[in-house]
């Protein structure tokens, strides 16, 4: 049940919704200077920032702003202050990713220790005030479960990434590659993608009008994500490279079976006509599952992931193929249904609101996600 009265105020969510696709741009920035070579490391310092100027600039941002909307409406979570916490946050994680972008590409420790503080700080904050209101709120739905286990992820991908920002730092001497290998997981498993299947429960039956998740799957495809991550970090500290590909096979294998019931899910849409947010969707998760499919390979034959296309590839499909597509997808009817909520509960007695599809017209978000799909091949 959605509680549109416990809706924050317009400008808690929306300055982070705004923000997050000048990242975007800025990446784009990054690679056209930077031109393919950019490609040739995942160590290279263009890469490096190439890749949290997305994960950070913009999947953070839009993470953070759709999550003080989502727990009041949603999980009836209430955050206190919204606007507050929102004024907070937005400035210290923008400069954050600013931070350690330029810290990356400067190779500078002082930039580096100023990013760890403030992203540290940030995500510190949120998740403090975010567990506050939510674990007050019993598991009544998949959802719910699933926004409680992504905080877990949060957490696990801050600490990974503030050691490592710390250790490049101050130069300790750390396992960088196993670490960065498990960042990313928590970052894009447990984070990224257990927060994805919690909101698709709700957003893709209401705004696609497809039938509801199955019961089951929704409920355990969360704490099965969570779970096989915490077995991948015990294998890294007890040094099991067996359990490490196991836990990596078993992430593939649930991501793809949570892409290809969403795909199964929007085949039986009440809609004729696809819009743009069906389409985003539809190439995200068709990306994400061949991305997978590439982890699960590589886990049963580590050869594979050695080969110098396999990681720009990978990472390519997942992040860019995937997440910012999803992401876009959603923003498409966030944003306008956002804006039409504000701009109802704002007109005079008997004055309507103006219809969603004039807020932003379906033409124009065709043409961007036309225009995504052809910079991603």
């Amino acid at each position: 049940m959605l509680s549109f009265d416990n809706a924050p105020p317009l400008a808690a969510p929306l300055r982070f919704f705004l923000t997050a696709p000048l990242f975007l741009v800025l990446a784009g920035l990054v690679l056209a200077v930077e031109g393919e070579a950019i490609f040739g490391s995942r160590w290279m310092p263009g890469t490096l920032a190439l890749v949290h100027l997305i994960t950070i600039g913009f999947m953070l941002q839009v993470m953070f702003g759709a999550l003080i909307q989502i727990l009041p409406v949603v999980a009836g979570a209430d955050l206190g202050r919204p606007l507050l916490l929102a004024r907070l946050l937005h400035p210290t994680l923008t400069l954050g990713a600013l931070a350690l972008a330029a810290g990356f590409v400067g190779s500078s420790p002082l930039l580096l220790r100023l990013a760890a503080l403030l992203l540290a700080a940030a995500c510190g904050l949120f998740l403090l005030t975010a567990a506050w209101s939510l674990l007050r709120q019993p598991a009544t739905s998949p959802t719910i479960r699933g926004l409680k286990l992504s905080l877990l992820g949060l957490a696990g991908v801050v600490g990974l990434g503030v050691t490592l920002a710390l250790g490049l730092a101050h130069g300790w001497p750390l396992p960088y590659g196993e670490l960065t290998d498990l960042h990313a997981g928590w970052g894009l498993g447990a984070w990224a993608g257990v927060l994805l299947a919690a909101i698709a429960y709700v957003v893709v039956p209401m705004f696609q009008l497809t039938p509801g998740y199955p019961a089951r799957p929704s409920w355990w495809f969360p704490p099965a994500i969570v779970g096989l991550l915490l077995l991948w970090a015990v294998a890294v500290v007890a040094g099991w490279p067996l359990l490490v590909r196991a836990s990596q096979a078993g992430l593939a294998v649930a991501g793809i079976a949570f892409g290809g019931l969403t795909l199964r899910l929007q085949l039986q849409r009440r809609r004729a006509r696809a819009d743009a947010t069906s389409r985003y969707w539809q190439a995200g998760l068709l990306a994400a599952m061949a991305a997978l499919s590439m982890l699960a390979a590589a886990a049963l034959w580590p050869p594979l992931a050695e080969l110098p296309a396999w990681t720009p590839l990978f990472a390519t499909l997942l992040i860019v193929g995937a997440f910012v597509s999803f992401i876009a997808g959603m923003l498409y009817k966030i944003v306008p249904f956002l804006a039409w909520l504000h701009l109802q509960h704002g007109m005079q007695f008997g004055v309507p609101a103006p219809n969603m599809n004039r807020l932003l017209p379906d033409q124009a978000m065709q043409r961007q996600m036309r225009a995504h799909l052809v910079a991603l091949t």
